[in-house]
């Protein structure tokens, strides 16, 4: 059954108004992180880095408590069964910070190049990622910085206690360095020299 003009134009009318209800920083900041991205170019440059391929898509742009994110990464060899999903919400904090939470998704791959199907999640379909949410702070005017805080985000890859994230986005950058240490604070996992250069190579 086809949905009328009039159910259309009010459904666009209540998403802008939703939209409308975050700050322009907010606003950037999603929008910085939106976009399909690749580390392409420095695997060229250096071969300890693999080539990646990062998707950020919007999804339940109705609501009105968070900006909502799908999030896919996969080595480019291999796009169509990506090693990481995940939801990203988008929320601002006091003092000028945002938090980008982090959600994980039940049977993932079913989503894999399929963006558009999570907007069909409901919300117990998902599940927070406790201790792992990024909070960064707007630098000037083209870029924001931050990370994951203390050692709250709990990882058992490769022996590690926690992991630990640092990240830097521009509108044509986005720079992300997960790694994972043990107990002792040893790093166990992730790349050793710096962060993964993301190039954004479409919005």
């Amino acid at each position: 059954m086809e949905k009328s003009p009039k159910i259309i134009l009010l459904f666009c009318l209540f998403v802008n108004f939703a939209q409308a209800q975050f700050s322009p920083d907010l606003k950037k900041l999603a929008a910085m992180m939106q976009g399909s991205f690749s580390s392409e170019q420095q695997s060229k440059n250096d071969s300890a880095y693999f080539d990646i391929r990062l998707q950020i898509v919007p999804i339940w742009q109705e609501r009105t408590d968070g900006i909502w994110m799908y999030v896919e990464q996969a080595v480019a060899k291999m796009q169509e069964k990506p090693y990481r999903q995940r939801v990203y919400k988008l929320t601002e904090l006091e003092n000028g910070k945002f938090e980008s939470a982090v959600f994980l998704l039940k049977s993932p791959l079913r989503f894999a190049g399929k963006p558009e199907m999570v907007n069909q999640l409901s919300p117990d379909s998902i599940t927070l990622k406790e201790g792992c949410s990024v909070i960064l702070k707007k630098e000037g005017k083209k870029k924001f910085v931050g990370g994951t805080e203390g050692k709250s985000c709990a990882s058992d890859l490769k022996n590690a206690a926690y992991a630990g994230s640092e990240v830097f986005i521009t509108n044509k950058m986005m720079v992300s360095w997960d790694r994972g240490f043990d107990k002792e604070g040893k790093q166990v996992w992730g790349a050793q020299k710096g962060g993964y250069r993301f190039e954004k190579k479409r919005k």
